[in-house]
């Protein structure tokens, strides 16, 4: 289970925020964040090797696309595409609304279930793959969201209920001067509520080799602004490891 968590606030300077944790095996193989695909001069993300897709990146045109496993469905499917291909193809495209329209028309039926957000500077979505044919598409609201292997804000995830409310009354990051502070702190926390078991914590460590293995920082400044987008990453377990700044 993976988390992502994003700030929306469509009139600011830095209108897109997001924080996110990859939870998976940690013998899956992986590479940090760079331009690993020839055929995808523009896009930036991390590698996963088995697959050769991704889970989290941007390209540089401002669109960020990340993809977390729905609930029962980690791993891959010998008769299934690779999710990571999702976020690829989102990012071969110049905006958010566009890449969600393409992906909408994709048939659902290829992929296991997952949970996707596409987001640049003015626009943002959740789209939502449970099987069907049918990819659900959703705009996600202004202020916090946070996506689990549930739906949009789900109280039923334990994680939800238990960092939801603090990253919303948590200091907002500031990117103009590097104080991602509250934040870093949240994404490192290994608290959880007792009866949701280590793999409702933030920051997860199990015995049977599922963890957290990696974690970004995005902030993407507003259309006009002198800023340029921000992409930090922490290659292992937050808190362990720190955050660096994304060659772009």
């Amino acid at each position: 289970m993976c988390t992502l968590v994003i700030l929306r606030r469509p009139d600011h300077p830095w209108p897109a925020i997001l924080a996110a944790n990859r939870d998976e095996m940690i013998a899956r193989p992986w590479r940090a964040p760079g331009r690993h695909w020839p055929d995808r001069p523009e896009v930036v993300a991390g590698l996963d090797e088995l697959a050769g897709g991704s889970w989290l990146g941007m390209n540089d045109h401002g669109v960020v696309a990340a993809i977390l496993n729905r609930r029962n469905s980690l791993g891959p499917d010998a008769e299934k595409r690779s999710r990571g291909e999702l976020v690829l193809e989102a990012l071969e495209h110049a905006d958010a609304l566009e890449a969600a329209q393409a992906l909408s028309d994709l048939d659902g039926r290829a992929y296991r279930g997952f949970n996707m957000a596409v987001i640049d500077n003015r626009d943002a979505y959740w789209l939502r793959g449970t099987g069907d044919r049918i990819v659900g598409v959703f705009p996600l609201p202004e202020g916090v969201s946070m996506f689990t292997a549930y739906d949009l804000n789900d109280q039923e995830s334990p994680r939800v209920q238990h960092y939801l409310p603090r990253f919303e009354t948590a200091p907002v990051p500031n990117p103009e001067t590097g104080d991602w502070q509250a934040w870093e702190g949240l994404l490192a926390e290994t608290d959880y509520d007792p009866e949701a078991g280590p793999q409702g914590a933030m920051n997860v460590s199990t015995d049977f080799g599922f963890a957290t293995v990696s974690s970004s920082l995005i902030a993407l400044p507003a259309i006009g602004g002198s800023h340029r987008p921000v992409f930090r990453f922490a290659a292992g377990r937050p808190g362990t490891v720190p955050y660096r700044d994304v060659r772009r």
